[in-house]
């Protein structure tokens, strides 16, 4: 029998006009636009009863027609991993639940902002890839957003679930496949972006996702005025 959640249809799947998402820091308005099979997170909803609600009314919104058992399901595993997300420095999140074929399938996209390398010398951008290649924790590449220049990172990790979803008290591990982007801003701080899948069967769907995600960031000063950083190589 086949899942019931709806089949991604990415070409259809885009937000409209301003339906954007922001985060301020520091005097610049970072915005962006999800996909509308992105539903967004409570993760700063400090009353647990009115967090509960939202986690239920996501879930319904996620999975239209789904059984009872099955909203609860996921309204339990957003809360589980809100934690994870603040503890991550997110500011925003959302969750997308879908499926390939009869493959259920969910992706989680969060947004943080953090303190950019603190060495005035160095090129931050520069700083960001030479740290991340380091760790060696996936494939680094500098490229050139629409709002100015960024790193990537695409990789894979192990993410534990926990034992109350699980048959193991213990909890299970499980491979989850990421991008995560970075783009250093001029007030010292930088946008860090990812997209994490436990659910390989997806990844073409929602990386293509995250790339016009990424590539709808805008920045604005504080009076509303486009805000780009430039390329450091534009003069070369």
């Amino acid at each position: 029998m086949a899942p019931p959640y709806e089949p991604l249809r990415f070409e259809a799947q885009n937000a409209g006009p301003g339906s954007g998402t922001r985060i301020d820091r520091d005097g610049i308005h970072v915005r962006w636009v999800m996909p509308e099979i992105f539903h967004d997170l409570p993760i700063h909803e400090e009353d647990e009863d009115e967090g509960a609600r939202l986690l239920e009314e996501l879930a319904a919104k996620a999975l239209p027609g789904a059984e009872d058992e099955d909203l609860l399901k996921l309204a339990v595993i957003c809360a589980l991993g809100i934690d994870d997300l603040l503890e991550a420095g997110a500011e925003y999140a959302a969750i997308a639940v879908g499926a390939i074929g009869e493959d259920p399938c969910s992706a989680t996209v969060y947004a943080s902002l953090v303190d950019s390398p603190e060495d005035e010398d160095a090129d931050p951008l520069a700083a960001i890839a030479s740290s991340l290649r380091r760790d060696d924790a996936g494939e680094v590449t500098e490229i050139l957003l629409p709002c100015g220049p960024a790193v990537s990172l695409v990789g894979t990790r192990v993410d534990k679930v926990t034992g109350e979803l699980t048959e193991s008290p213990d909890g299970i591990r499980i491979p989850t496949w990421f991008i995560r982007v970075y783009v250093p801003l001029p007030n010292g701080t930088t946008l860090v972006m990812e997209l994490g899948t436990p659910t390989q069967v997806g990844w073409d769907e929602f990386s293509t996702m995250f790339g016009n995600i990424v590539s709808s960031i805008r920045l604005f000063e504080p009076d509303g005025e486009p805000l780009i950083v430039p390329d450091r190589d534009a003069d070369a």
